[in-house]
């Protein structure tokens, strides 16, 4: 049988093939286009059961089949499987733009919306009833048959490029690497970074030490090296990726953005933002603009002074006279040493993966009651996969997690976690929830463990939190499950979850000497505390221009009046850098968060959840971190109730009156409250 077909609780990843793909997913598309007519010929009246769940169903069933698929790709990218993923593309795309604009299938949703039933509908069922009619409108369900048409050949058009534009940016990054046999140009570089590179050498055959373009190889040289010439070589590589020859994004990302543009006048919007946010928190990308340029100029001044204490240090301590992009990084790791006696390095012992997660584990079971427990399955797609179950405090299964935390040439940049299956009421019970974990780590080293940074720990906590509110999630509608949320709330699980790797209490769970097993000693936490908000206004920033620059390309950039999209990229960009020329690189063409990953107009709503997420957190603050009472209120809030209620209405759930800036900017910044008066938090 083919693997993708299998109905079993886990995935057999073990067996999964590119040759499976395209037959199991033409299947798939098969049954659904049965499914779907015999929901439209439903010759009875129209109820819930006949109508919004069989939808829900049939797409349930359909989504089994192909996101294992695009799952593999994330992490196991090989070219047998994009091709033959790239074959049944154009396929799956089709399905999708159809749905929402099939006549049958749309009068079937308003006959029954129309229905004594559905008017009596409350709670989740409501909102899902509501929500599913504003989609087909969104989506183009009362256009005329000529539009409707177009709307579908630009959603075909655009996932193709969506695709091209991922594994453009993933060949690029495989395709340059920086190999050194000097050891002289190892100065400054982090004995774990020596190591790491000398075992990518070796993977290569090849003399020396090799450093590639993925974050754990790349994040040290160029934070650590003292070699200004070679920073420079792997700097530009890094911020020129899929810039030029076969893997070039450009022309990938003007045709995106062109489709895009249409695609939302056609659908009746202003521009392409106000269409993705309409069912968001912010609700139009005017908001989000204005809430991404107000708290740009309440940073402007704690970063202008950053970057001039950093410029003066430059030339005094490291005989730097004119800070260059490649240097910035550099500089404030020795400014750190010297301000603070603190290199981020001295932690790294103190973050055994293992112990990370064992500390981890236990905060979520403290906090929000659950038991994470590891299960050895075989049926995993890399040996270094592990797999985990999760249970509440009465012992029910809730679902399972799979965790890929090291990097491979297979697998694309960053962290993430993917909802593979969300659970659901099923036969009088619950089906249990499936998830992942991915991200490029700093990996194990012969018999050491893996020793991570601290800034990895935040991301395994983040990550984490995006699991959490998947396998937490109690809502009995599937699609309206989990983290199936707007983009402006669904940061906030993950984000707050970074709070406790600051926090001494918690530091004490997971924060152990790989060798002795000591806790970070008392002194080396103050430094690191006090350097928590070292060049944060410069983070801050470098965030606010990555949402300002996704918003102005989707909201106000037009390819006649302002010409080429790298150009115009570059200007927009150099409002947030020392020097304009910073700004002159192609970082746009690797962009994938907003070109590929589902982030387009929404890169924003990473900031806009740090004001959920800081202001929420002081809830814990107040009445204790591993209060299990404030745990279950966040729970009951936010982690179970997936997009079965209003995020506003939820926030106010959990803390009892709207967000409040003031504390983002406090914790970020160290700007007191009254200081932050009022921000943009919601469409209101």
């Amino acid at each position: 049988m083919n693997p993708l077909l299998s109905e079993a609780p886990r995935i057999p990843f073990d067996r999964i093939r590119a040759e499976h793909v395209v037959p199991a997913i033409r299947e798939a598309l098969a049954r659904a286009e049965r499914e779907l007519q015999a929901l439209i010929d439903e010759p009875g009246e129209r109820t819930y059961e006949n109508t919004l769940a069989r939808l829900d169903a049939l797409d349930e069933r359909l989504g089994r089949v192909i996101h294992p698929v695009s799952h593999l790709l994330g992490v196991m990218n090989t070219p047998e499987l994009r091709e033959a993923y790239e074959t049944v593309l154009p396929e799956i795309s089709t399905w999708d733009a159809r749905l929402p604009l099939n006549p049958g299938l749309w009068s079937a949703v308003k006959a029954y919306a129309a229905t004594a039933e559905a008017r009596a509908l409350t709670g989740v069922k409501r909102r899902h009833l509501d929500k599913t009619v504003r989609e087909f409108v969104r989506a183009g369900a009362d256009l005329p048959p000529e539009d409707k048409a177009r709307v579908e050949a630009l959603r075909v058009e655009l996932s193709t490029l969506q695709t091209q534009f991922s594994n453009n940016a993933l060949d690029s990054t495989n395709a340059f690497d920086l190999v050194v046999t000097d050891p002289d140009d190892l100065r400054g570089l982090p004995p774990t970074a020596v190591a790491q590179a000398r075992a990518a050498a070796e993977a290569r055959e090849v003399e020396g030490w090799r450093f590639t373009l993925h974050v754990p190889s790349y994040q040290p040289f160029i934070q650590y090296a003292e070699d200004r010439e070679l920073r420079r070589r792997l700097y530009e590589a890094y911020m020129n990726r899929a810039s030029e020859g076969e893997h070039d994004n450009r022309p990938v990302i003007a045709r995106i953005l062109e489709l895009r543009r249409e695609l939302a006048t056609l659908l009746g919007y202003r521009d392409f933002a106000d269409y993705k946010l309409d069912e968001s928190m912010a609700h139009d990308g005017a908001t989000a603009l204005s809430f991404e340029e107000d708290l740009t100029e309440r940073t402007r001044p704690y970063w202008k002074r950053e970057m001039e204490e950093l410029a003066e240090f430059a030339r005094e301590e490291l005989g730097i006279d004119e800070l260059e992009p490649w240097d910035t990084a550099f500089a404030a790791e020795r400014m750190r040493r010297a301000r603070y006696d603190l290199d981020e390095e001295e932690l790294r012992p103190y973050f055994p993966m293992d112990s990370v997660l064992s500390g981890l584990f236990e905060l979520a079971r403290r906090l929000f009651g659950v038991t994470v427990a590891e299960h050895p399955i075989p049926e995993t797609w890399h040996p270094e996969v592990r797999f985990y179950d999760v249970s509440d405090e009465s012992g029910s299964y809730l679902g399972g997690f799979y965790a890929d935390w090291f990097p491979r040439e297979s697998k694309r940049a960053g962290a993430w976690m993917s909802g593979l299956i969300t659970g659901g009421p099923a036969d009088g019970g619950w089906e249990p929830h499936l998830g992942s974990l991915a991200g490029n780590l700093s990996p194990p080293e012969g018999d050491r463990p893996a020793l991570l940074t601290h800034r990895e720990v935040e991301t395994i906590f983040h990550e984490f939190g995006h699991l959490l509110h998947h396998v937490l999630s109690r809502v009995e509608v599937t699609s309206r499950g989990g983290t199936n949320v707007s983009r402006d709330w669904v940061e906030l699980p993950s984000q707050i979850m970074e709070n406790w790797t600051w926090e001494r209490e918690a530091l004490d769970l997971f924060a152990r000497h790989w060798e002795t097993g000591e806790r970070i000693p008392d002194e080396l936490y103050r430094k690191m505390l006090a350097a928590r908000n070292f060049m944060a206004a410069n983070f801050q920033m470098r965030q606010l221009s990555y949402g300002t620059l996704d918003l102005y390309l989707h909201v106000h950039y037009d390819p006649r009046r302002d010409g080429e999209v790298i150009p115009y990229a570059q200007e927009v960009m150099s409002r947030f850098v020392a020097r304009p020329e910073f700004a002159r690189n192609h970082f746009l063409t690797a962009f994938t968060h907003i070109f590929a990953g589902g982030y387009a107009a929404g890169y924003y709503s990473y900031m806009w959840a740090e004001v959920l997420d800081a202001d929420a957190f002081t809830r814990f603050q107040r009445e204790g971190l591993f209060n299990r009472s404030v745990g279950r209120d966040f729970v009951n809030a936010v982690l179970s109730r997936g997009d079965g209620a209003d995020p506003r209405e939820l926030f106010r759930e959990f803390m009892g009156r709207d967000p409040d800036p003031a504390a983002l900017l406090q914790r970020n910044l160290g700007v007191h409250e009254g200081v932050a008066g009022e921000a943009p938090v919601s469409g209101d």
